[in-house]
């Protein structure tokens, strides 16, 4: 089914028309696949836009490693659970996947698309039938690219996966949270999404900065290295640098004092 489908959702995911414009009727393509459990994903598809057209919201280049291969992996991972009698019976899981092109704004756009099916399907006790879809291998078994819209009558989604970059999840989260929806990084390490007072439907699958900064500081340690440079850049999801320098200035101040005292 993945394999299927990606052919199409390279097509469409590189025609300039569907990217997003100014334009009312235009809006990004979505990649839906229908299910008794929808799961919502944020991939960045696309390059971020370009500095001097950050405004318009117009994503760059597709990105065929990172982007296209989170999509197809996704898209294989809910084939082989959904054929899989023991994981999950008489449940099968689909999913709704939007292009977050790894920039703030474009993720909370995508990400109130996905509130607002929530609220919609909350008014509607009683939501009208799916669109069928053909079944063959032209369209993927079931699953389909469309064009901003997925098919009427869907049903909300019941957690978010992404978006890669901490500091566009934590953007996504503060608006997430706000309707309960659940969400799961698998790329975010910033330290600061570890508060769950402040992101409590937060959760992620890789170790956050902090950890990463401590085991640094324990290779540091472990070889009774005397000098060590630290280069990091100024941005939310690049603090391993800053706070592996924290800890090790820590740990420089925690050996003098011990060189002091012996003396």
């Amino acid at each position: 089914m993945a394999a299927a489908l990606l052919p199409l959702f390279l097509v469409l995911m590189s025609v300039p028309h569907f990217l997003l414009s100014l334009q009312p009727n235009e809006r990004r393509v979505v990649a839906y696949i229908p299910g008794d459990l929808i799961i919502g994903a944020l991939f960045s598809v696309h390059h971020q836009p370009a500095a001097d057209r950050a405004h318009e919201r117009k994503c760059g280049a597709v990105r065929e490693q990172y982007g296209i291969q989170r999509v197809e992996a996704m898209m294989l991972t809910l084939d082989r659970i959904n054929t899989d009698p023991d994981i999950l019976p008489n449940v099968t899981l689909g999913c709704e996947i939007r292009d977050s092109c790894w920039h703030s704004a474009v993720a909370l756009e995508q990400s109130i698309e996905f509130i607002r099916d929530s609220l919609i399907a909350a008014e509607s006790p009683t939501a009208a039938p799916l669109d069928p879809i053909s079944e063959d291998a032209a369209t993927g078994g079931g699953a389909k690219c469309s064009e901003g819209l997925p098919p009427k009558g869907k049903k909300p989604i019941v957690g978010l996966i992404g978006p890669g970059s901490s500091s566009v999840a934590i953007q996504v989260q503060n608006l997430l949270q706000l309707f309960n929806i659940p969400q799961i990084a698998y790329s975010a390490t910033s330290m600061d999404l570890s508060d769950k007072s402040l992101y409590k439907y937060f959760m992620r699958v890789v170790p956050s900065d902090a950890q990463q900064a401590r085991a640094m500081v324990d290779i540091v340690k472990r070889y009774n290295w005397s000098y060590v440079s630290t280069i990091h850049t100024e941005v939310i999801n690049a603090g391993v640098g800053w706070r592996c320098g924290t800890q090790l200035r820590g740990r420089r101040v925690e050996m003098q004092v011990e060189a002091d005292a012996k003396k």
